[in-house]
């Protein structure tokens, strides 16, 4: 799209309408765009085409449209989170990755769906119903980030903002047969009013394919004179063609973590077949696990901390409309002593070390991104996992929400289909801050294999 504008191949309104038309006839099978603002796009779309007719030089991406996830703060644009809370919320500021993703010209057309305020990997709250898995209609399009990953996967855009606190870029994106990247703290900061300290959530990108997905971190990351956890480094993460090459690289192959993970038989046969390819490709494989003895500490501790700062004011005169699950977290937050915060400060120390240690010898470490596949739509959560009760809502995410605890940056890239035609991912983990090495061996891995060039009977 980018180089057909450029050429004046298409108009910006020529995008913007498939866009808006695309949303019409998918969006009621799958439910992912919950909101649209079709005029002031089209708007929009119009001053771009006048300003590139007159030669004008425009952003990278002047004219793409792009519908948000919906808890990122659009301006004049109604945000929700996915709560009767906020059903008539309208920011009157851009969230930080939003306004990026203007300033390199994308036009915004609309809100995807969310569970409520990002808690859960599915994808369902009482304002707009469930998202549905375009490869499967029956099927949960994951979460939280499933709005945007439906989108993407059923044509209506390329690319799209999302955040991931305990895998809401990478399950999604498995669970659709995309990218999604989870980047490490700092690309793209925290800033006021928000808590400009937060680390666990982070902000971060899903495409069809790695190149968009690391277009968009170059495009909008960099330091921000509000955000104390900015990376002031500088780093390139588009790379030339992929070449399915990794000679050289040390690859820790770990699909269950080494037993800390139960992994449904249909998910792992793919995972598994992923070994052989990367072999292939001229990797070295390491069967050595890293030691993640204290991140399910760390990520129960942390994620309770994150969702009593960001919501507990909302507890005392909105309980009843909250989901209990929500409400328990919050709750759990909330009642945190001064010792689990101790606690948390020394566990990932200890958890620091011990990925340091492990990308010493490695460069990176591939794991199943989702431990089951997509499950029926008309649950919050899969029930079972290989015959054992799941007992919460984050029980069958640890190959992700382990990883959320380490800091470092992971991504999801596609790595087949089951017997029963539903996308499988791999999740590929680097030491924090190698979030282009991440990319680079994502790339590699898609250019080798073509799965993500598959896409949903819609």
């Amino acid at each position: 799209m980018k180089g057909a504008l450029g050429a004046r191949e298409l108009s910006s309104r020529d995008l913007v309408e498939a866009h808006l038309q695309r949303i019409e006839e998918i969006n009621p099978l799958v439910n992912a765009v919950v909101t649209v603002d079709a005029q002031r796009a089209l708007d929009s779309a119009k001053a771009v085409d006048d300003l590139r007719s007159r030669g004008r030089d425009l952003p990278p991406l002047s004219g793409i449209p792009m519908t948000h996830k919906d808890i990122h703060e659009t301006a004049g644009m109604r945000t929700t989170f996915g709560s009767p809370i906020f059903a008539d919320n309208v920011p009157s500021r851009d969230a930080l990755i939003i306004a990026r993703l203007k300033t390199a010209g994308v036009i915004s057309t609309g809100k995807t769906n969310v569970p409520e305020f990002a808690a859960g990997a599915h994808t369902v709250n009482p304002l707009f119903g469930t998202t549905r898995n375009p490869y499967d209609l029956n099927r949960s399009a994951s979460g939280s980030s499933g709005g945007v990953a439906a989108a993407i996967a059923s044509g209506i855009q390329a690319a799209g903002d999302g955040s991931d606190t305990g895998g809401s870029l990478r399950l999604p994106a498995s669970f659709n047969n995309i990218v999604g990247l989870r980047p490490s703290n700092g690309w793209i900061p925290h800033v006021p009013p928000g808590n400009p300290w937060e680390w666990l959530s982070q902000p971060g990108f899903m495409a069809r394919n790695v190149a968009d997905v690391a277009l968009l971190m170059d495009l909008c990351s960099g330091p921000d004179r509000r955000g104390p956890m900015s990376r002031h480094v500088t780093s390139r993460f588009s790379t030339p063609d992929a070449d399915p090459d990794l000679s050289g690289q040390v690859i820790g192959f770990v699909p269950d973590l080494g037993g800390r993970i139960e992994i449904e038989d249909e998910v792992a046969a793919v995972v598994s077949a992923t070994g052989p390819i990367l072999l292939g490709m001229g990797a070295r494989l390491s069967d050595e696990e890293p030691d993640l003895g204290d991140a399910a500490e760390v990520f129960r501790i942390a994620r309770a901390y994150e969702f009593a700062a960001n919501y507990g004011r909302l507890v005392e005169n909105h309980y009843e409309q909250m989901k209990s699950s929500l409400r328990n977290n919050i709750r759990a937050g909330l009642n945190l002593e001064v010792e689990d915060l101790f606690a948390l400060d020394a566990a990932r120390a200890r958890l620091w070390t011990a990925m340091q240690d492990y990308f010493s010898r490695h460069d990176v470490l591939v794991t199943t991104t989702s431990q089951v596949e997509p499950f029926r739509a008309e649950v919050e959560y899969p029930e079972m996992l290989n015959g054992k009760p799941v007992t919460d809502y984050v029980g069958w995410i640890h190959a992700t929400s382990l990883i959320s605890a380490t800091g470092c940056p992971a991504i999801s890239v596609p790595a087949g289909f089951s017997a029963t035609g539903l996308p499988v991912g791999i999740q590929i983990i680097g030491p924090v801050g190698g979030d282009a090495l991440v990319l680079q061996v994502a790339g590699a891995f898609e250019a080798a294999t073509g799965h993500a060039l598959s896409h949903p009977p819609l």
